[in-house]
Formats: C-alpha cells, sequence, structure tokens
C-alpha cells in the first residue's frame, strides 16, 4: 500500500511538470483514496476507462489525456459531470501527465516509440511545443530498408499506418512527436531527416512530404501515445510495491 499524495508527488517531480505550460493542468486533477493499492494507466480519462478502472479496483487513475482542458467549456457538460461522478461517488482519484509525458527522456511516448522502431534518440531538441521541445530526433547509422521501416512502424502501433512514401531508400534519421504532431514535418524536412512518424495526419502533408523527398507516417493518435503512460504505471508499481494495470481502450484516430 502507499499513499496518493507520495504516488503524484512522485510524477510530478520525475516529470518535471512545473517546467511546461500545456492545454490544460498536470498532476492530480480529482482527489480521490488517500491509501492505493492499485493503479491504473490508460491513454484518455473519459467515462468508460473511468468506469473500468473503478471495476478493475483501482483508487488510482493516470492518464495521458485527462480531464480537464483550456478548449473545454468551463460550465460543466452532462458528459463531463458523469465523468466527475464516476471518479466522485467511487473515491477515484485523477492524475493526468500530458506534455512532460510526452517530452521525457526516458519514458516519454516519443523516446519509446523511437527505441520500438529500433533507432536511438539523440540530445536534438525538436518539436517545440508551448515553448518546450517534446518530439525527439533518433537514428539508425546503418540504415533500414524503408519497407523494413514501415513494417516495425505497423508492428510498434499495432495498426496500418497511413505512409506516405516519399523518403529514401533507406532510412537513418527520423523525427518522432506522437498525438497530433503533423505539421512538424516541416521541421524534419528542414533537417534533411528521412522520415517522420506521428500519430494524425493534415491536408497538407501529402504535399509536404512528397516535396520534401521524406516518409511521412501517421500512425494513430491513441496508437503511438500508449508508451508513456503504460511506463509510468510500471514505474509506479516498481516504487510504490502496488499492483498495476494497463487498459487499452482502443480509438481509430
Amino acid at each position: 500500500m502507499a499513499t496518493r499524495d507520495d504516488i503524484i508527488g512522485f510524477c510530478d517531480s520525475l516529470l518535471a511538470i512545473g517546467s511546461f505550460t500545456d492545454y490544460g493542468p498536470n498532476g492530480l486533477q480529482v482527489p480521490g483514496a488517500e491509501e492505493v493499492t492499485k493503479v491504473v494507466s490508460g491513454v484518455s480519462a473519459h467515462r468508460e476507462l473511468l468506469q473500468r478502472a473503478v471495476d478493475a479496483g483501482a483508487q488510482l487513475l493516470i492518464a495521458h489525456h485527462g480531464l480537464f482542458w483550456d478548449f473545454h467549456p468551463r460550465a460543466l457538460t452532462p458528459a463531463m459531470a458523469e465523468r466527475l461522478r464516476i471518479a466522485l461517488t467511487n473515491d477515484l482519484s485523477v492524475a493526468g501527465y500530458h506534455l512532460p509525458l510526452d517530452a521525457h527522456r526516458e519514458i516519454g511516448n516519443n523516446v519509446l516509440l523511437a527505441r520500438a522502431l529500433g533507432f536511438e534518440p539523440t540530445d536534438e531538441p525538436f518539436g517545440v511545443v508551448k515553448g518546450s521541445p517534446i518530439g525527439c530526433v533518433a537514428e539508425a547509422p546503418e540504415g533500414v530498408d524503408a519497407a523494413e521501416f514501415a513494417r516495425r512502424v505497423r508492428e510498434a502501433t499495432d495498426r496500418e499506418p497511413l505512409h506516405f512514401d516519399f523518403g529514401p531508400r533507406l532510412v537513418r534519421r527520423i523525427a518522432v512527436v506522437t498525438g497530433a504532431g503533423n505539421s512538424e514535418i516541416h521541421e524534419a524536412i528542414a533537417l534533411g531527416l528521412d522520415a517522420f512518424v506521428t500519430g494524425e495526419p493534415a491536408e497538407h502533408v501529402m504535399a509536404d512530404a512528397r516535396e520534401g523527398g521524406i516518409h511521412f507516417f501517421a500512425a494513430g493518435h491513441y496508437a503511438t501515445e500508449t508508451f508513456g503512460i503504460r511506463r509510468l504505471g510500471e514505474l509506479i508499481a516498481e516504487r510504490f510495491g502496488v499492483e498495476h494495470e494497463f487498459i487499452a481502450v482502443p480509438n481509430p484516430v
């Protein structure tokens, strides 16, 4: 058993949440039970994930996409009220870690996906969002055949990516910005990279990729962002001796 506040303090410190400006609050968003024996991790704190966390016997849910966002209405909608009702009536604490988890150099979404593709992240800053570089540049100096690289993207994300195949036959240097990072393709082209991997596409990126001579992969916002939150849950379990379960609620976007 561990305390909620000890776990949240560990996460806040590990991810240096005070160093980031974000689209919503990072850290504890709904306080529930003070004692924790089970933590559930998941990508997005919507009704299904909240209810499944309760059904799994968790006292703490940690999500990459928390409950509250600057672009949401300030007054509670019926859907948000129901989400909060599930958490509050079941004493479930809810925490969210967004850009700090994308950016982390050991357990972040971007570095973990790059490593899953067989590439080693460099120290080069990439993909500045809200004043902080959250993406990563990674390399495999010996090169990976483009068809093999596409297979690795498919295998790592467990879905068929949208691939604009305009890059070189050998992929040596890539950039990764998980989620909705499609506009960072311009930085990848400017750096002369061979491939850019993100979650969501945009209309402009097909022409950008063709004219920039780069491979573009959109492998799903959800699918590219399971890595960091799952690893954070595993670290909590290792450090505090609590049970951890990652609950998948797949989203085709």
